[in-house]
């Protein structure tokens, strides 16, 4: 009999979760010896003398061994007495946090000729099970790397679900539906899943570069006035990403007054953070301005994106400018638009409520709930201060850090802070803020490589446009139904669009439950009728018909108040004064001053009579289409085919003398 070369194998230190079960992965190729003579039973503890065919079989023995018992091992090469032969140890595994345990346990090989054939095999010289640390259970000891593996089918399928844009807990589910297994009973964890789309992404970062600067160019050739930014880190890799398409830019000339910048969105397909620019027309939809893309959270980054944001909408700065309540983008904003009012808004901050109070208060969760908004639409900061002050003592809430963070800034955030800075309704409206957010989810839904996320982006963006005409279309064709005898609110349908009107007919509805007292000059005191005291100072200037009231609704929003309203009333005015209806508010838009030609509203050539020739046709058109439902569909349906003919034809505008034509 060859005397036998010495190798062991001794327990080791289990990498941690966080480690890729690639490298373990031959460890799970356990494959259960043969139980022919010498080789012992599978089931059964390694004994000295106990024979293997190869050292893989007799590592596949004190793998499943070690599994049942809940460690794992690794390979470790000796030499022989002699410095020349080598062999394997197996060293049983635990966590990573204990690194190396110094755990004795070990099962040696040697490699030698059985006596019962001529080829040499293995031969278990030396044995022990004795640890200096817990063995793990069953549902703990699979999650070692040691017997965590993704399989080539498994492999495939991650990443083409990781294509679909979902996250890696949604991915993870998936397998477990499609495989029929408990939650959490996959031979690979999250992080197994995150290690290996990673891995894939920065295989084909470099084709990803080229395929987005391909993307962009595509888009530049279909609309020259496309605009497209972005950086590079030191491995020449896409860093940060700004878009914009050229309709954005010339409805933020319009309706960028004030903007929503929600930063709230992480991409894990893409692993970064996605931030758009979101405001609201005339007809109270959300409108897409710019998107960006950023590889790293922190205000450097954001700084960036502020500054390409300016440069694509020719360095105008929005009035107020909303987000969450996210350190990064503040401080970029105090730097970069400083003469813009920064609003935390609300329905971003509110979304977090349930996660902050909701274990806290229990059930008292939705009366707190509804106190916090009757505190939110207070009259004054002084009403709003002693109101959260009880607030805070009812429900007990003292030393909660959020309630202190909000409080600090509330300047930031509560209605009574903000009135006389313009925000659109943006924070105001609940059916606003729901069709804003609903309109950013869209974009969460995209999630995929970079350049066909742009893509996908500008598919959502058109159908978002084409969606928002339809309905401006059907907003303008219904029929205006009056509530007041004043001739103030007829003048209003006739000029605001179906969104606004409809806010400020409320105004004006509730106005008539207000008395007017003229006080002395331009002044005049308005109180609701059920109050005997207080009220509302309303200054009015009859020389250039100039109207406030220090409830500052209409700064705020573009709507009149009750209060102003009340007072037109009284001063029998038949029509609010033009500069009270916003053009932003408007059906009727004048074109964007940037625009290609700089031209007045009707194109050359187009006389004035033409036009209100056709004006008079659309007023005829709306007129006999509101006499029946029948009548409103064709109409609405054949509209929509009329405009998107129209569209198709060439735009013939005068550039410095020259006519000039091209297609929208």
């Amino acid at each position: 009999m060859t005397p036998a070369e010495p190798a062991s194998l001794q327990e080791c230190d289990a990498p941690g979760e966080d480690d890729s079960p690639d490298e373990t992965r031959l460890s799970l190729k356990t494959a259960a010896p043969s139980t022919e003579a010498g080789e012992g039973d599978p089931d059964t503890a390694p004994y000295v003398g106990q024979w293997f065919p190869t050292h893989d079989a007799a590592y596949g023995f004190y793998s499943g061994f070690a599994r049942r018992c809940g460690f794992s091992i690794r390979r470790h090469r000796t030499e022989g007495k002699d410095g020349v032969g080598r062999g394997l140890t197996r060293r049983p595994q635990r966590n990573r946090s204990s690194s190396r345990c110094g755990c004795q346990a070990y099962m040696r090989i040697g490699k030698g000729a059985d006596a019962g054939g001529p080829l040499p095999q293995w031969r278990v010289m030396g044995f022990s099970n004795h640890h200096n640390h817990a063995l793990l259970g069953q549902d703990k000891v699979r999650l070692l790397p040691a017997y965590r593996f993704i399989s080539g089918a498994d492999r495939d399928r991650i990443l083409m679900l990781a294509k679909s844009g979902i996250t890696v807990q949604q991915l993870m589910r998936i397998m477990e539906l499609e495989k029929c297994i408990e939650p959490g009973n996959l031979p690979f964890t999250e992080k197994d899943v995150r290690n290996l789309i990673q891995s894939r992404k920065v295989e084909h970062e470099e084709d990803e570069r080229v395929d987005l600067l391909r993307m962009c160019n595509n888009f530049k050739e279909k609309d020259p006035n496309f605009k497209c930014e972005f950086t590079k880190d030191a491995n020449n890799h896409v860093e940060n990403i700004v878009w914009t398409y050229a309709d954005s830019v010339e409805s933020y000339e319009l309706f960028g007054d004030a903007v929503v910048f929600d930063t709230t969105h992480r991409l894990s397909a893409l692993d970064m953070v996605l931030g758009i620019w979101v405001g609201l027309n005339n007809y109270g939809r959300p409108f897409f301005f710019v998107c960006v893309l950023l590889r790293e959270e922190n205000q450097i980054s954001f700084a960036w994106a502020l500054q390409v944001f300016l440069n694509f909408m020719n360095r105008t700065a929005p009035q107020t400018i909303l987000t969450d309540q996210n350190v990064c983008p503040k401080e970029a904003i105090e730097k970069e638009l400083p003469s813009t009012k920064h609003v935390l808004c609300k329905w971003l901050i509110a979304a977090r409520f349930p996660s902050w109070f909701g274990a806290n208060l229990g059930e008292r969760y939705k009366d707190w709930k509804n106190e916090f908004d009757r505190l939110y639409n207070m009259d004054s900061t002084v009403a709003f201060d002693l109101g959260w002050n009880d607030m805070v003592n009812c429900y007990g809430l003292h030393g909660n850090e959020h309630i202190a963070s909000l409080f600090a800034s509330r300047n930031l955030w509560a209605l009574p802070y903000l009135r006389g800075h313009f925000t659109a309704g943006l924070i105001t409206s609940p059916a606003v803020s729901k069709s804003t957010n609903a309109f950013i989810q869209q974009f969460l839904c995209a999630q995929t490589h970079l350049a066909n996320f742009i893509k996908q982006v500008s598919i959502i963006v058109a159908y978002k446009d084409q969606a928002g005409e339809q309905e401006m279309m059907q907003q303008n064709l219904q029929s205006i139904s009056l509530k007041t005898a004043s001739p103030i609110e007829g003048h209003a349908a006739a000029v605001l669009t179906p969104y606004a009107f409809s806010k400020l007919q409320d105004e004006l509805v509730a106005s008539a439950e207000y008395a007017s007292f003229h006080l002395e000059g331009s002044i005049f005191l308005v109180r609701h009728h059920t109050k005997e005291a207080g009220g509302c100072s309303v200054t009015w200037n009859p020389r250039e018909e100039l109207i406030s009231c220090c409830f500052q609704m209409f700064e705020s929003s573009g709507i009149l108040c009750p209060h102003a309203l009340r007072v037109l009333t009284a001063l029998n005015y038949f029509q609010i004064p033009d500069l009270y209806l916003p053009v932003r508010w408007r059906m009727t838009q004048p074109p964007p001053s940037n625009s290609l030609n700089g031209a007045p509203h009707h194109p050359q050539g187009l006389a004035s009579e033409r036009v209100g020739a056709l004006q008079s046709m659309v007023s005829a058109l709306v007129s006999e289409a509101t006499k029946s439902h029948e009548r409103m569909d064709l109409a609405t349906q054949e509209v929509h085919l009329l405009l998107s003919r129209i569209k198709q034809q060439p735009v013939s505008m005068h550039v410095s003398g020259e006519s000039v034509s091209r297609l929208q």
